[in-house]
């Protein structure tokens, strides 16, 4: 596999990124789409005043016009402004009402994100070979197909709901205006409502590809991720360095206590750990230090150089070093050896005493 093919799944630290860049994903059907129904439901309210008002407003032009005594250029200038005015009455609260859900719902998608990176100018965009790139890119060719199923579809619902409706239709003239002006109402409502159902539909299924399509995208090489691992985290070969360093200053800082240590139990070489006991103060002798092969021979070292006294005892060392951490007191199943050995050393002392007296 290729070192640059985007194969691995972008970080959280590269859709941030991408973020503040103002790359993003959102489906503007979903937009149109349930905008559209919004403002449906929104006119299936107030449709009985607005058909009131649109009949007031043709009332009124026709009772303007029969009352006219001289039918001039200017007269039908004045009718003709008053009719626009009215109907900007209408049109004006439908328009604000339609703008601010599609800025609600555009919002929602994106997390009212707002940013500058996409008002910076892109020279690139005016090269014609990238223009041409894009214009045969397999993203116009996905658009080019939604656009053809979306034509497709709005067709389809004309066509049939037109159709279905031809023998109403025929009779419109027979009907009294209030009666034409309501089944027109009626009959734009029912389209507009069934095309804006399966422009739903259509824009769920849009909103599942724009976001297969961003992340699939956003990918990242495996030299993006490890770079990124560098980054945030830091080079793994610094940090294990540091993390040497360390071990190292702990084993020294360990080392220094061992001419503290009351006993050092080995076993012979493979294990080593030092005891100190410091009553009333301590409970229980507290294991000072400790370490395996080489550790344990540099314990043994520092011991011997100390003039500490030295007692192999395998299954004890072992037990110890794998049972108890630095600087805790030894648990109670090792009492009664290690007190044996305490025990022997301060006789061994006592006597060591009496021979210099």
């Amino acid at each position: 596999m290729a070192s640059g093919e985007k194969t691995e799944k972008a970080t959280q630290k590269k859709r941030d990124d991408e973020r503040k860049k103002g790359n993003i994903f959102q489906s503007r059907d979903v937009t149109s789409s349930l905008g559209l129904l919004a403002i449906v439901f929104i006119l299936k309210l107030i449709v009985s005043p607005i058909l009131l008002f649109t009949q007031s407003i043709i009332v009124n032009s026709i009772n303007s016009i029969s009352t006219t005594t001289e039918f001039t250029d200017n007269t039908a200038m004045l009718i003709l402004a008053e009719i626009i005015l009215r109907a900007l009455l209408i049109i004006l609260p439908v328009g604000l009402a339609t703008g601010f859900i599609g800025f609600i719902l555009s919002g929602v998608q994106t997390r009212f994100l707002v940013t500058k990176s996409r008002l910076k100018p892109d020279f690139s965009k005016l090269n014609p070979l990238m223009g041409i790139k894009r214009i045969f890119s397999r993203r116009a060719l996905i658009e080019f197909l939604k656009s053809v199923i979306k034509v497709i579809i709005i067709a389809s619902v004309l066509y049939t709901q037109i159709n279905s409706k031809i023998p109403e239709l025929i009779l419109l003239p027979e009907m009294s205006l209030e009666q034409s002006l309501s089944w027109l109402g009626n009959a734009i409502y029912d389209i507009v409502i069934l095309l804006a159902v399966y422009m739903t539909l259509f824009a769920a299924a849009d909103y599942l590809y724009q976001w297969w399509e961003y992340t699939r995208e956003i990918r990242m090489t495996k030299q993006e991720v490890k770079d990124e691992y560098k980054q945030t985290e830091g080079d793994p070969q610094l940090k294990s360095r540091i993390k040497d360093v360390q071990r190292k200053m702990a084993q020294m800082r360990m080392i220094k206590k061992v001419p503290q240590a009351d006993v050092v139990i080995r076993n012979p070489t493979h294990y080593a750990v030092a005891l100190k006991y410091n009553p009333p103060k301590d409970k229980a002798p507290v294991l000072i230090a400790k370490g395996q092969d080489y550790l344990a021979l540099k314990i043994i070292e520092t011991a011997e150089q100390n003039g500490i006294y030295i007692t192999e005892n395998k299954p004890l060392a072992r037990g110890l070093y794998e049972a108890v951490e630095l600087n805790r007191a030894i648990p109670p199943e090792f009492y009664r050896p290690v007190a044996d050995i305490l025990a022997f050393i301060y006789k061994l002392k006592k006597t060591k005493k009496g021979e210099k007296r």
